[in-house]
């Protein structure tokens, strides 16, 4: 038996195939034996990795100790397991692959896991100061997932993450842009009179730029969302991509705040219905296809706004800034904070007040001219300064009676 669970494969390449082959083994449940599998590659790299994730996978000791575990395997292997087991989505895994790639630039991700010493990893860190804080961040988990796993697994002895900081962003964060009062007229005179055919994704920038929707939530709505006579439009799925980067439908979970129902305004209801009876003989009635007949990539119809945009002198902004521009006007009509974080979809109001930190500061003497307003209404402010006088006026008399 121990020879069989020791059993590590081999990579080769076959003349007749013209492709890389790497033979592997897995654990037969009803035999209780090992049987041999093989799986054709374009490239030898391709082969190795494969086998070196089933020999991870299955622990195999004397695999790992005559080849090592390298760095950006087990960073790979960290992933897959936890989308196999459901902790993670597609959508997430895609960008943890995203971070381990930009990891794979660096020869240190090739290295062994026990051969790695802090100093290495600060110093590729280090590097790393031109990107963003959040990219830095997410950089940084991947490590501290490998390593504690390694330390889990006996493959290490210390953690070398211990030791390590996390630098600080040179970048300049810069903010979403909504548009201006004077832009949003622009856009929205040229939207609501040119014909669908002409601007296809019409519809769906005046649902972002009037309803706050994400352009992922605007691209998955069906005609079955929209409820007319309610002047409701639901929100309970989005366009995604999973781990190959395909465009898929994404249901959100029943927990997930940014399940909500949003009001339709009047004046674009009939856009709206213009755009559902184009709608009604696309697969499952979706309101939006490319001219392929699949689903739309939001960054296409991003693309486009951009073009759009340009045409008119307007820079500097995005599908998303939409989405912001509707948020922006909510609160300079005097929207409360939770009742936007609502409509946005926001999981916390936290959310709702960190992205509109400087809208909200903009209004808020305005707001507190209110609050003044409502205590000279209250005479609290009368009846305080009467208060304030007569006691002013019990300490000069005493004064007055030590003086004499």
């Amino acid at each position: 038996m121990s020879s069989n669970k020791n059993k590590t494969g081999s990579v080769y390449y076959d003349k007749k195939d013209k492709k890389w082959k790497c033979t592997y083994y897995i654990l037969d449940t009803e035999t209780k034996k090992q049987k041999r599998k093989y799986k054709s590659f374009e490239t030898e790299q391709e082969a190795k990795d494969l086998l070196t994730s089933i020999q991870y996978q299955k622990g195999n000791d004397l695999f790992i100790k005559n080849n090592g575990i390298p760095l950006n395997q087990l960073m790979r292997e960290n992933a897959q397991r936890k989308l196999d087991m459901n902790i993670i989505t597609e959508r997430s895994y895609t960008r943890i692959l995203e971070s381990i790639k930009k990891i794979e630039e660096s020869p240190m991700s090739k290295k062994n896991i026990s051969d790695i010493t802090s100093n290495e990893i600060q110093e590729y860190l280090n590097s790393l100061k031109n990107y963003s804080n959040s990219t830095i961040k997410k950089i940084i988990e991947q490590f501290t997932q490998a390593f504690r796993e390694a330390q889990n697994k006996g493959y290490i002895i210390r953690n070398p993450m211990f030791e390590v900081i996390r630098p600080k962003s040179t970048q300049v964060r810069k903010p979403i842009r909504a548009l201006e009062i004077e832009e949003q007229q622009t856009l929205t005179n040229y939207l609501m009179n040119i014909p669908i055919t002409n601007e296809p994704y019409k519809v769906a920038y005046l649902i972002q730029m009037y309803l706050g929707m994400r352009i992922g939530e605007v691209l998955a709505l069906r005609n079955t969302d929209i409820n007319l006579d309610k002047n409701l439009i639901k929100v309970d799925k989005t366009l995604s991509k999973d781990k190959d980067g395909k465009i898929i439908m994404k249901y959100l979970p029943k927990t997930y705040g940014g399940i909500r129902d949003v009001p339709i305004p009047a004046f674009i209801k009939n856009e709206i219905i213009n755009q559902m009876i184009l709608a009604e003989n696309n697969f499952d009635k979706q309101l939006f296809l490319s001219p392929k007949g699949e689903y739309v990539r939001p960054e296409n119809a991003n693309r486009k706004l951009r073009e759009l945009l340009h045409k008119m002198g307007i820079y500097n902004i995005s599908s998303h800034s939409l989405r912001h521009t509707y948020g922006t006007r909510c609160i300079e009509a005097g929207m409360r904070a939770v009742a936007l974080q609502r409509l946005m979809g926001h999981t916390d109001v936290a959310i709702t007040l960190n992205t509109y930190t400087s809208v909200f500061n903009k209004y808020k003497e305005t707001e507190l001219e209110k609050v003044n307003n409502y205590y000279m209404q209250q005479s609290i402010i009368e009846q305080t300064q009467n208060l304030l006088n007569s006691q002013n006026n019990i300490i000069s008399d005493n004064e007055k009676e030590e003086e004499r």
